[in-house]
Protein backbone atom coordinates (compact mmCIF):
# COMPACT_ATOMS: atom_id res chain seq x y z
CA UNK A 1 0.00 0.00 0.00
CA UNK A 2 1.64 3.09 -1.01
CA UNK A 3 1.80 6.02 1.35
CA UNK A 4 2.45 9.43 -0.03
CA UNK A 5 3.22 12.21 2.71
CA UNK A 6 2.25 15.98 1.22
CA UNK A 7 3.46 18.96 3.24
CA UNK A 8 1.72 22.40 2.15
CA UNK A 9 1.29 25.67 3.59
CA UNK A 10 -1.78 25.99 5.83
CA UNK A 11 -4.60 28.20 3.80
CA UNK A 12 -5.41 26.09 1.03
CA UNK A 13 -9.31 25.04 0.71
CA UNK A 14 -11.29 21.80 1.09
CA UNK A 15 -11.33 21.42 -2.50
CA UNK A 16 -7.73 22.12 -3.11
CA UNK A 17 -6.92 19.69 -0.95
CA UNK A 18 -9.18 17.18 -2.68
CA UNK A 19 -7.93 18.39 -5.93
CA UNK A 20 -4.06 17.48 -4.17
CA UNK A 21 -5.34 14.19 -3.10
CA UNK A 22 -6.66 13.13 -6.15
CA UNK A 23 -3.16 14.11 -8.77
CA UNK A 24 -1.43 12.45 -6.10
CA UNK A 25 -3.43 9.00 -6.17
CA UNK A 26 -3.15 8.90 -10.32
CA UNK A 27 0.40 9.83 -10.16
CA UNK A 28 1.08 6.72 -7.78
CA UNK A 29 -1.31 4.47 -9.64
CA UNK A 30 0.17 5.68 -12.89
CA UNK A 31 4.20 5.68 -12.07
CA UNK A 32 3.78 2.15 -9.66
CA UNK A 33 0.49 0.62 -11.34
CA UNK A 34 -0.61 0.44 -7.84
CA UNK A 35 -4.79 0.41 -7.31
CA UNK A 36 -6.18 3.41 -6.66
CA UNK A 37 -8.58 2.03 -3.70
CA UNK A 38 -4.62 1.10 -1.74
CA UNK A 39 -3.23 4.29 -2.33
CA UNK A 40 -3.24 6.81 0.84
CA UNK A 41 -2.26 10.43 0.93
CA UNK A 42 -1.72 12.19 4.17
CA UNK A 43 -1.62 15.99 4.09
CA UNK A 44 0.22 17.71 6.52
CA UNK A 45 -0.41 21.58 6.89
CA UNK A 46 2.09 23.78 8.26
CA UNK A 47 1.44 27.22 9.68
CA UNK A 48 3.36 29.89 7.74
CA UNK A 49 5.62 31.29 10.77
CA UNK A 50 7.02 27.63 10.53
CA UNK A 51 7.75 27.28 7.02
CA UNK A 52 11.16 28.35 6.22
CA UNK A 53 12.55 30.32 2.65
CA UNK A 54 16.07 31.48 2.36
CA UNK A 55 16.31 32.04 6.06
CA UNK A 56 12.86 33.65 6.65
CA UNK A 57 9.46 32.40 7.67
CA UNK A 58 7.03 32.44 4.81
CA UNK A 59 4.65 34.66 6.89
CA UNK A 60 7.69 37.52 7.32
CA UNK A 61 7.75 36.97 3.74
CA UNK A 62 4.33 38.16 3.23
CA UNK A 63 3.50 34.94 1.57
CA UNK A 64 0.04 35.16 3.68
Amino acid sequence: MPIAHVSIMEGHDDQKKADIIAAVTEALHQSMGAPHEVIRVLINEVPRTQWGIGGKTAFALGKH
